[in-house]
């Protein structure tokens, strides 16, 4: 279940049922990982989204990581879906998207912003489930599970170059 935390005045209004994108996008993410029955299976799934703006992001950004800039996708994980086996339902962490950085980068990219929105909320559940992109290898890794949760759900190859230079 994905919770809607805040919708911001700069979030896009009208061009997307952010519910649905939401949903759609955490449950192909999960469908490309290990905890893809997690999903699918009696566990209860929580993860809050908050739409939100830039300078709450830049905030958050730099009390939480020491980055003194605001950011696409900030990721909180509450816990590891390996650490409570069994468990009726998880609480799975937050994540936390910037409208203004979000929408420079759809214009940069010339993709639409839901479908930006939609590989951002993807990048932040694999955070959630312990994927990152620190090492190279690891940084690989997200990146190919990316690549084919988007193409899973029709949307646009997040790493190719979409004439932004």
């Amino acid at each position: 279940m994905i919770v809607i935390a805040l919708l911001d005045e700069g979030w896009p209004v009208g061009i997307a049922d952010w519910e649905a994108l939401a949903d759609m996008a955490a449950h192909a993410a999960f469908a490309r990982t290990p905890w893809a029955g997690l999903a699918q299976g009696e566990a209860g799934i929580e993860i809050s989204l908050r739409l939100t703006d830039d300078a709450e992001v830049h905030e958050l950004n730099r009390e939480h990581r020491g980055k003194d800039k605001p950011t696409n996708v900030l990721s909180f994980p509450m816990m590891h879906p390996d650490d409570v086996p069994g468990m009726p339902e998880i609480l799975l962490g937050d994540i936390v998207l910037a409208s203004g950085v979000c929408i420079a980068e759809a214009d940069a990219k010339g993709v639409p912003m839901p479908a930006h929105a939609a590989h951002l909320i993807v990048h932040g559940v694999l955070h959630l489930l312990g994927y990152d992109h620190i090492a190279e290898d690891e940084a690989i890794e997200m990146e190919v599970i990316e690549r084919h949760v988007m193409a899973d759900l029709g949307l646009h190859d997040p790493y190719a170059d979409h004439g932004d230079g």
